[in-house]
């Protein structure tokens, strides 16, 4: 390929199939796979287990596991058994979650900013294979180290890349991170704050935005009937304004078509709604968050979003078939 494609995987999918899919990509020449932890639904750790150990090439990333459910030493310990599964090929995507699912389990949130910089840090240390003491705000270790008694004792080549959805966190990412998974469901002119974050914390770093790398998560629906395309994407634009109405804001959607659906999934009868509610979201804003239509659209989409700043896309097939979406990028996206 002339430019690098990921394939972004959640639970939409068993996970038996998703590693055909990862073994596909692999022989299509996409760079890497990231799995998403979903809910209370799917780990990030396991299936990327699976992918590296039937694969030889492609690289795999966690997209991206929470800091809060594990600490620092068994983040590290984790990455390092994924490093003996697949050498030099494992991407530690970590995120700081969200709520209610935080909340639901009893975690405060408290200072995540802080919490992302000193896991980062002791993770960091750790895979380099040094014996760690810290004292944070946060995070508290005393005298550990990844004790490897049988197998590589050498520093491991993980990269760390942050999943950063506000500025503060995106300016975070920019100044300690390998890289930053930028977020699906946003438009191009969002990519243009993100990366102007990320360039005012990577100059924090005296380093340059270039040594940071930025794939960009996008939603992606391809059908030869464009209209079947839109519908796909249509249900999930929808569930997004749900769930994050501030960042569809911030995308630039109108208020107003964002109070409707608000109003409307008020109703006790939340399947129902979400069909009524789907039905008030017009093409132009399915359009401006996703790639949807004939490969060609998606393509030109794609640009968009290399053009406002995002290194290489890694795609979010809403669609059954992701064979589809895998063969419509196999030959790169500036076809």
């Amino acid at each position: 390929m002339a430019d690098r494609v990921g394939l972004f995987l959640q639970d939409d999918f068993s996970l038996k199939e998703s590693i055909d899919f990862v073994k596909y990509a692999e022989a299509r020449g996409f760079d890497s796979v990231w799995q998403a932890e979903t809910r209370f639904v799917r780990d990030s750790a396991i299936p990327i287990a699976a992918y590296a150990a039937v694969t030889t090439r492609i690289k795999v990333g966690t997209g991206v596991m929470n800091i809060w459910t594990r600490n620092a030493a068994a983040i590290a310990s984790e990455f390092l058994t994924l490093d003996d599964l697949g050498q030099d090929r494992i991407i530690c995507g970590l995120g700081s979650w969200y709520d209610p699912l935080a909340t639901q389990v009893g975690i405060n949130r408290h200072k995540h900013l802080l919490a992302m910089r000193e896991v980062v840090a002791v993770v960091r240390r750790l895979l380099q294979m040094e014996r760690v003491t810290f004292h944070g705000g946060v995070v508290q270790v005393n005298d550990i180290m990844l004790d490897v008694t049988h197998g590589r004792k050498d520093a491991r080549r993980i990269p760390i890349y942050i999943g950063a959805v506000g500025p503060k966190m995106m300016a975070l990412a920019g100044e300690i991170a390998d890289g930053v998974l930028l977020n699906y469901l946003v438009s191009p002119r969002y990519n243009e704050m993100a990366v102007s974050q990320i360039e005012i914390g990577a100059k924090q770093a005296q380093r340059s935005i270039f040594s940071v790398d930025r794939p960009q998560l996008i939603v992606c629906s391809i059908h030869s009937v464009r209209s079947v395309a839109f519908d796909a994407a249509r249900k999930l634009v929808t569930q997004y304004i749900v769930q994050q109405p501030h960042v569809m804001r911030a995308n630039g959607v109108h208020h107003a078509l964002i109070d409707d659906v608000l109003q409307m999934m008020k109703s006790p009868h939340i399947e129902q709604s979400l069909e009524d509610a789907t039905q008030l979201v017009p093409d132009d804003v399915v359009q401006m968050v996703t790639a949807c239509g004939t490969a060609e659209e998606c393509r030109a989409k794609v640009r968009e979003y290399i053009a406002a700043g995002a290194t290489y896309p890694v795609l979010y097939p809403i669609n059954p078939d992701v064979r589809l979406v895998i063969d419509a990028f196999a030959n790169g996206y500036s076809q």
